[in-house]
């Protein structure tokens, strides 16, 4: 092509070099900034790569990882485009936004089963109950349920060393939630880190050990740690893409989002990126070890963006077992 240019008028290739710093400059020094969860970390990060090499390097974007809680305390305070969160926006996030004007679009992106794991070594093992978790990780448990034969009779006299996210997550949020029946509630000592690849660390290199974290570490980890079966009522469920889908993985089955500053989103990177996301959200969901919402999802999430329909549809409070249909449902009325 620029040989064919060249052969015509002189200045052809003055004027291209010119709109090409013209393209250039509409992107100069565009940076597109995204943190918290680390649950979400894995699919953001993922999309980012594909786009930063789509745009040849024309926008950055950097992805960090604070934990959810950790998060939205930047991105309510103006100080990033995009939060990724392993739980819908609390009360209390709401109101930091309000405060300083941060108005923002809910994306749900994907499924997780926050997986409850033990040590390969473990044998005694095989299914735990929401009860006998509850009687493990509540609050009145710290410094008194320290062995497993006081969780279970029939397990052994040895002492249970846990790991869990830490409190800035979302993953602790929920978990807490579900298993105790209060957010946050929770005995203190145990190994926490918003770092999941620590707990993995943890449980692996611990006979005893007994950790949750999401789905995708569980499955990039499985020579590491085992997954036990959860019984919420209806017998040891194991998590799984037929288990998430059908809802009978419960109640440990969650929509994890992002959350964009719909301000940030005028900026073309940030629109770009949002767009790349949802068209390629699906196949990278999945590559990631994560469950993709219905195609449908991700462009209802565009619609969204593209009529700046700002809010959330769960009203600033936590909640557990919500089913893939009835989240569908929530977000195309919002």
């Amino acid at each position: 092509m620029l040989r064919l240019l060249d052969n015509k008028l002189p200045g052809t290739l003055f004027i291209l070099g010119a709109l090409i710093g013209v393209a250039n400059v509409a992107y100069a020094d565009a940076i597109v900034k995204i943190d918290g969860s680390s649950t979400v970390y894995p699919i953001t990060e993922a999309v980012a790569e594909d786009f930063q090499i789509a745009k040849k390097g024309a926008v950055k974007v950097t992805v960090g990882i604070s934990g959810t809680g950790g998060g939205f305390k930047k991105f309510c305070r103006g100080e990033i485009d995009i939060v990724n969160a392993s739980r819908p926006i609390l009360k209390k996030e709401m109101d930091d936004c309000k405060t300083v004007g941060v108005q923002y679009v809910e994306m749900p992106v994907a499924y997780d089963a926050l997986t409850v794991v033990i040590n390969p070594r473990n044998d005694w093992v095989k299914i735990i109950t929401v009860a006998e978790l509850k009687k493990i990780w509540e609050p009145a448990a710290q410094g008194k349920i320290t062995k497993w034969n006081q969780v279970n009779p029939a397990w052994p006299d040895g002492t249970i060393k846990l790991y869990g996210a830490g409190a800035d997550s979302g993953t602790f949020d929920y978990f807490t939630e579900a298993i105790v029946g209060k957010a946050k509630s929770s005995r203190g000592d145990f190994t926490a880190s918003e770092d999941d690849n620590v707990l993995v660390q943890g449980v692996a290199s611990d006979k005893n050990g007994l950790g949750f974290f999401g789905f995708a570490y569980y499955v990039e980890n499985q020579k590491k740690v085992k997954a036990l079966a959860v019984d919420g009522g209806k017998g040891g469920i194991l998590p799984s893409a037929k288990t998430v889908e059908d809802g009978s993985y419960q109640p440990l089955s969650r929509p994890i989002f992002i959350y964009v500053n719909i301000k940030a989103a005028e900026k073309p990177e940030v629109k770009e990126l949002i767009d790349f996301y949802m068209k390629n959200a699906e196949n990278l969901v999945k590559e990631v070890k994560f469950f993709p919402l219905p195609a449908q999802a991700y462009t209802t999430n565009l619609e969204h963006l593209n009529k700046k329909k700002v809010g959330t549809v769960f009203g600033g409070q936590p909640e557990v077992g919500l089913r893939i249909e009835e989240l569908l449902k929530r977000e195309a009325s919002l």
